[in-house]
């Protein structure tokens, strides 16, 4: 019967710390500002995939936040979903400017279903749920919107550099069927808990465009949610990209292609598409320095 009580307790109330292990609690107050007291900011990877979005991160990906990601998605600690979610919020509003009034769909980068059933939870659809809640308590017009699908597998992504794992994951993604129609009607973000070399956040990119391009027609998505400005155009050629894997675009034809910049990300219809991750890796970081 005690051993009973104590599981059903711990249900309730935490064994311990999801970032230090400090005894019943969630998380300490030590871990939560590391988690969320941070100014969220822009996170760049190097070298950057083509078709990646502007992307906010709430923290770096290291100690006691990296606990916590791998608590919450690898150990299922749950609870942890609430200050996840918080976190996550906070560089959705670092991404947003301004909704101007419109939806904000957010949209989680999808799991594979192996690994969804094998942890017994999907963690960034739980952390999205979460953030989507934290944003409408302030106000903000936002549902999640899990449109994205794996349309085929694809290989275990870790071991793998910056490039294998673009080619790993290049057409991977789709957009369920009427899903380009609702991604049409407002603000774009990508979500999901952790970033490293972007690859991921470029193939869903890359899946929104094109769902949302066979809604209102290629050369409005063209024109108004283009992939990339003049600078990073040039930082692809000296990196020597060839265009976005799996799009058939070269590099050339998107540099035809106007763009409308702003911190939002590119404008799209109804709205704008950028991207928001709970951790970055610390190296991603580095452009603030510039």
């Amino acid at each position: 019967m005690r051993g009973w009580w104590q599981d059903l307790t711990d249900l309730v109330l935490p064994a311990e710390c999801g970032g230090c292990g400090k005894p019943r609690t969630v998380l300490c107050p030590e871990c939560r500002a590391a988690l969320i007291g941070a100014v969220p900011s822009r996170v760049r990877p190097v070298p950057e995939p083509p078709g990646l979005p502007v992307v906010h991160a709430a923290a770096r990906y290291a100690d006691e936040v990296r606990a916590v990601l791998l608590a919450h998605k690898e150990r299922g600690a749950l609870a942890l979903a609430a200050p996840l979610g918080a976190a996550l919020a906070r560089a959705v509003r670092a991404g947003l400017e301004s909704a101007g009034g419109r939806q904000v769909l957010l949209v989680p980068v999808p799991s594979a279903r192996a690994a969804v059933r094998a942890r017994g939870h999907d963690p960034v659809r739980r952390t999205a749920l979460a953030a989507a809640g934290d944003l409408r308590r302030s106000g903000m017009p936002v549902r999640v919107a899990a449109v994205l699908r794996q349309r085929r597998p694809v290989a275990d992504q870790s071991g793998l550099d910056s490039r294998q794992r673009q080619e790993n994951l290049a057409g991977a993604l789709s957009v369920v069927s009427g899903g380009g129609r609702l991604l049409a009607t407002g603000s774009v973000v990508l979500v999901d808990d952790l970033m490293t070399t972007g690859a991921s956040l470029a193939e869903a990119a890359r899946a929104v465009r094109e769902a949302v391009s066979a809604e209102v027609g290629s050369a409005e998505v063209s024109a108004v949610y283009g992939r990339a400005t003049r600078e990073e155009r040039g930082e692809h050629r000296a990196t020597g990209t060839e265009g976005n894997p799996g799009t058939g675009v070269s590099e050339g034809s998107v540099a035809e292609m106007p763009v409308v910049r702003g911190d939002a990300g590119a404008r799209v219809p109804g709205g704008g598409l950028c991207a928001a991750v709970v951790a970055a890796s610390p190296d991603a970081f580095a452009i603030n320095r510039n």
